[in-house]
């Protein structure tokens, strides 16, 4: 039963009989392990590494997977570009967008509209804005596929009231079944 037995096997089935529950692929004879490394790098003449061999091994491995001090420096300075870009768009867009934007108290509520025939619709509406502002409206005439068919911009001039209630009559290029604001804005 011995006979034709690889001798790795054999050497297994004796370790077994002896006790021994260790197994070829338990020892640590992988190839990054010290002990085939140091058999597979031995310097000629026999001599034991040093401190700066290992080292070199470590820069050559650095090296081939891209691990360079370069590569991080390089690494580092992206990240950090990357984060001062980021904080320019957001105070830019906070400049834009924060308090120096207001609203004025801007306040549109659609109060109906009247279809007066199939070339033109009256919106009414209501607009609410401070005291003594200047505002410019978007109105809108839409037909029955929700389809613009008919735009205006209307100016409403500085008043003294808060409040304003405006009819818009609005032209359109087909027959109309809704008409409304679609936006306002100080100028």
């Amino acid at each position: 039963m011995g006979q034709g037995v690889p001798p790795q096997l054999a050497d297994l089935r004796s370790r077994v009989a002896h006790g021994e529950r260790e197994l070829p692929w338990d020892q640590d004879n992988h190839p990054g392990s010290p002990e085939l490394s140091d058999q597979h790098h031995a310097p000629a003449g026999g001599t034991e590494r040093g401190t700066s061999a290992v080292l070199d091994d470590r820069t050559s491995l650095d090296d081939r997977y891209g691990r360079s001090a370069d590569t991080r420096r390089r690494g580092k300075l992206l990240a950090v570009v990357i984060a001062v870009a980021i904080a320019v768009v957001f105070a830019v867009w906070v400049i834009w967008a924060g308090p120096g934007q207001t609203t004025h108290g801007l306040d549109t509520d659609d109060v109906g509209y009247e279809v007066l025939s199939d070339h033109s619709v009256v919106v009414h509406t209501q607009v609410a804005v401070d005291p003594g502002t200047r505002v410019e409206c978007a109105v809108q005439a839409l037909d029955k596929s929700y389809t613009i068919v008919g735009w205006r911009v209307v100016t409403l001039p500085a008043e003294e009231q808060r409040d304003r209630s405006i009819s818009t009559q609005v032209n359109t290029t087909t027959r109309a079944v809704t008409g409304l604001i679609h936006s306002c804005w100080v100028p």
